[in-house]
């Protein structure tokens, strides 16, 4: 099971929460928050609870967000070199989605962050590659992953190599 923990802006979009008391996600990358970014045209960011790694795709349609996100997250975690056996257990483990509310003030400031540098990055160029500003910041690093990998890139890259062992 895949639980999608959203910002209100974003769940305001979706719908109503569906996640029942004591369900929790079966995936390794854990819960992923997600919010929107009201460019033009709209932005979804996912940001893994486990790793801290983004995930940034189209929201339009919104009603086929969820459905779209397993897609865009095995695109992701190729572009990383992630080997396929973990992208394609990562997405078995997706087949039912549970929406709920952010629960962790911790990953929604490293949402901020992350909403932060992409606007700055967005004012050099006219036009944004989701995939190349996603795996910029990727590379970033985070405050939570300072005692382990620095970056979710590399917290990413150990969680898969762990996974196969």
């Amino acid at each position: 099971m895949l639980v999608v923990r959203a910002t209100k802006k974003l769940l305001d979009r979706l719908g109503p929460v569906t996640l029942q008391p004591g369900e929790t996600s079966t995936t390794r990358l854990g819960d992923w928050y997600a919010t929107v970014w009201a460019w033009k045209p709209q932005v979804a960011l996912f940001v893994s609870e486990a790793t801290l790694f983004p995930v940034l795709m189209p929201l339009a349609p919104s009603a086929t967000l969820l459905a779209r996100f397993p897609d865009h997250l095995a695109r992701a975690l190729a572009v990383h070199d992630i080997p396929e056996s973990f992208v394609i257990n990562e997405l078995s483990r997706m087949d039912d989605v549970r929406l709920a509310k952010t629960a962790s003030r911790s990953l929604l400031g490293i949402m901020n962050e992350f909403t932060f540098l992409a606007q700055a990055d967005r004012g050099r160029s006219a036009d944004t590659d989701l995939t190349a500003l996603a795996r910029w910041l990727a590379s970033t690093p985070c405050t939570p992953l300072f005692k382990r990998h620095g970056s979710p890139d590399r917290e990413l890259q150990a969680l898969a190599r762990t996974a196969q062992q």
